[in-house]
């Protein structure tokens, strides 16, 4: 074998390429290639190193009526390679009848030749795929931020807040310390307590997860602690609760501070004396768990008012970390943006190949409020309804706003608060406290930023 010889994977349905074989590896000796079976087994989808460049080849007696599966079986191949990979088709002049086949190839191919080939020619079309497939990979590359090699959670970021979440989660993963994630809803809090607790040593064991603000009061005892059988009515046999659940692993309670305060004392007594005891037990029960906890609300403030224990709140706050908001991290947006877009490339429409200039400006512009959780919805909402090669900021339900001379930091800052605010009240239909929830403030707040910027908060 040539040194440096570069790979191009070749499918070949009914081995037509076996004769033009060694001409081929005559012609272009730089390139190897390298067969794949008809019916492959292999996914390449999140190969490190993926073939740049890949041949499929259709004789005249494949696209007959009886082989139509056999194309199925194409769009298979490409599903399951890289979207790094170029195909190029090496095609019968008889298969080019085959409306399916046409779209197949305008849709999915980088380039296709009749057969019998032009080696020259095809040795040149290969060569720029590979080309472009590189340039494409460089680029994802030196954007690249995720916190490992994209086997952590998929927390995507290079800005220096991101950059210091990723430092603070490798140092505080080695620790058995309580932790309180702090942050506005939808950047991320999970999957930072998942990556925490996927460093940690107690990473073989299980991750659970428990949303205080979705259970209802009365159920959120027996859904922590669980019951003995007969504790109450309908209680047929013994249930273990979460906590218990995640006995050698990590409790992430999500939404602490939507957490009664009766149930508070229970949680506060757990976190001191790592027992605990089933709804109807009389017996307590150890539990050896790493506690995790995060909020969208300030805690410091629900202790003053009396709605959060102050004890229970020093427990927690022995280690913390805020998620930062994308509005604060708006170089991510663009690597964000084309992550999501190749992790759920499944849905979107053949012809989708990326996002317009004019998009990417869109949502570097916009102000987030529902943040990487509100790019994810409108991202996939897009990628099913676009009919055009690219995603424009109507796709997205973002207004094209032209380019404006920067003004002061101040006023930035102030038209950045105003349009959170709008966004806040037109998503929740004006309802002041879901709207204060969402950003992450309290009503008393929301109400005097406001009145700050003249908003009515009636609904129109």
């Amino acid at each position: 074998m040539i040194a440096n010889q570069r790979s191009v994977v070749v499918w070949d349905k009914n081995d037509a390429f076996s004769q033009w074989g060694p001409a081929f590896q005559e012609t272009m000796p730089e390139w190897r290639f390298k067969p794949i079976p008809p019916r492959p087994v292999f996914n390449f989808g999140h190969d490190p190193h993926p073939p740049m460049v890949g041949l499929i080849v259709l004789v005249d007696d494949l696209c007959s009526k009886s082989h139509q599966q056999d194309i199925s079986e194409i769009e298979t191949v490409i599903a399951r390679t890289s979207h790094l990979t170029r195909w190029i088709g090496l095609i019968d002049p008889g298969c080019l009848k085959d409306e399916r086949l046409m779209s197949l190839i305008g849709h999915n191919f980088f380039d296709y030749h009749r057969l019998p080939p032009d080696l020259l020619r095809l040795s040149h079309a290969i060569g720029h795929a590979y080309g472009m497939a590189l340039i494409e990979k460089k680029s994802l590359e030196a954007k690249s931020g995720a916190i490992s090699q994209g086997d952590e959670q998929e927390m995507v970021g290079s800005s220096a807040p991101m950059r210091q979440l990723f430092q603070d989660i490798r140092k505080i993963a080695q620790t058995e310390a309580p932790v309180l994630v702090t942050g506005e809803t939808g950047t991320g809090k999970e999957l930072t307590a998942k990556a925490i607790h996927d460093r940690s040593p107690r990473k073989s064991g299980p991750f659970i997860a428990v949303n205080c603000g979705s259970i209802p009061h009365t159920l959120i005892q027996d859904e922590l602690f669980g019951h003995e059988k007969g504790a109450f009515t309908g209680a047929h046999q013994k249930k273990a609760g979460k906590i218990e659940m995640a006995a050698g692993g990590t409790l992430f309670l999500d939404e602490i501070g939507d957490l009664p305060l009766d149930l508070q004392v229970n949680l506060l007594r757990f976190l001191q004396e790592r027992v605990i005891e089933r709804v109807g037990g009389v017996k307590s029960l150890p539990v050896d768990v790493r506690v995790i906890a995060a909020t969208n609300v300030d805690l410091e403030k629900a202790v003053k008012a009396g709605r959060f224990r102050e004890d229970l709140f020093y427990r927690l706050n022995v280690l913390r970390l805020f998620v930062p908001p994308l509005r604060e991290r708006s170089e991510d947006i663009e690597l964000l943006a084309h992550f999501f877009f190749r992790k759920f490339s499944g849905e979107k429409q053949k012809c989708l190949k990326g996002f317009s200039s004019r998009a990417v400006e869109a949502m570097q512009g916009y102000g987030w409020p529902g943040n990487v959780r509100e790019m994810i919805s409108r991202i996939r909402r897009a990628m099913v309804l676009c009919d055009n090669r690219m995603i424009q900021p109507s796709d997205l339900g973002l207004e094209s706003r032209p380019t404006k001379t920067l003004g002061k930091l101040k006023e930035i800052r102030a038209n950045a608060e105003r349009e959170g605010l709008e966004a806040a009240l037109s998503q929740t239909s004006f309802n002041i406290t879901k709207a204060s929830h969402l950003l992450g403030i309290s009503r008393v707040t929301f109400y005097k930023l406001c009145k700050k910027h003249k908003l009515k908060l009636a609904t129109p």
